[in-house]
């Protein structure tokens, strides 16, 4: 009875919602990136980067979203690099990816260091704070859970509609997809693969980046080592759970965080005092592999996904 409860407050799905919205913007950005045929394993030092560029610009005295905007910039500076070295070069995605997420988390770990190096304990800067909306905040259960919440939670769920309408509805979207399942298709239109992959792929690191700020500025105030803590990897899996498609990526996250918040709360109960607390830690992860060997089955990966195209070859 005290799991059910636990499932139908309204707290826990409050909760569920601000753990998925960084998910969100991250599953998106990596879905984006391999619509056009690029896998992005960059992710996760593309978060940390973003993180701590979010955050140190609101530090530094700038608003909120200059710090956004900023921790976007970043990422797509970083996509850029990720974009010439895999797309026109040719490189292999997988190490390009890596040396990327090793790159950007060292990188930004220096530079805290470089700039606070008498800090002991991480500064704290004003957060994004709740804004509820009327009327719809007063929704039993589902109104604190989906309209009580920060700025940058909406916008995570705006960009998934946006993103849907844009893949699906636009010459855009058609571009960017057929660039991922035929590019020579999108080359015998005269239109340039290596653009539409690299500006996905800038794109996409941009997204992954304001997920990563999302951190620093709406869940928490402070930025800190080990924040990420492998989300990046978890939202690689999302897109293959949600069969590249911006709808059921967010159902994945949603899913995906309701497990980690379900085993907060289970550690407070009797059952949580009687069970080591690293079980509960893996159950996420546990249930997220399971979700996904399930539904990954029937997923159709782009037929372009890390294919190098070379214009007049076939």
């Amino acid at each position: 009875m005290e799991i059910l409860d636990i499932l139908i407050s309204a707290s826990f799905w409050t909760a569920a919602i601000r753990i998925a919205s960084p998910l969100i913007f991250a599953t998106m950005g990596e879905l984006i990136c391999e619509r056009a045929g690029v896998l992005n394993l960059g992710i996760e030092g593309i978060m940390v980067v973003g993180a701590f560029a979010g955050w140190m610009t609101v530090y530094s005295g700038y608003g909120l979203w200059t710090g956004v905007g900023v921790a976007m910039l970043s990422g797509m500076l970083f996509g850029l690099m990720h974009g010439i070295l895999t797309v026109p070069f040719g490189l292999s995605q997988h190490v390009v990816g890596l040396g990327i997420t090793l790159l950007a988390t060292s990188l930004t770990y220096f530079s805290y260091r470089l700039a606070l190096p008498e800090v002991t304990s991480p500064p704290k800067i004003e957060a994004f704070q709740p804004l509820p909306i009327p009327i719809l905040s007063e929704i039993p259960v589902i109104g604190p859970a989906l309209f009580t919440q920060t700025p940058l939670t909406y916008l995570a769920f705006v960009l998934v509609l946006v993103l849907s309408l844009v893949l699906y509805r636009t010459p855009v979207g058609l571009a960017l997809r057929a660039a991922g399942e035929n590019p020579s298709a999108v080359d015998a239109q005269g239109l340039s693969v290596s653009g539409i992959r690299i500006g996905a792929v800038m794109v996409g690191s941009g997204l992954m980046a304001v997920g990563g700020a999302f951190l620093t500025m709406s869940a928490f105030n402070s930025f800190f080592f080990e924040m990420v803590n492998g989300r990046g990897w978890i939202c690689i899996a999302l897109v293959v759970f949600g069969a590249w498609k911006p709808s059921k990526a967010l159902l994945g996250a949603i899913l995906f965080a309701a497990f980690d918040a379900l085993q907060i709360r289970i550690q407070q109960t009797p059952l949580g005092a009687n069970v080591p607390y690293q079980v509960f830690l893996m159950m996420p992860y546990l249930l997220s592999i399971l979700a996904l060997v399930v539904m990954s089955r029937r997923a159709e990966v782009p037929a372009a996904l890390m294919v190098a195209f070379n214009k007049g070859e076939r």
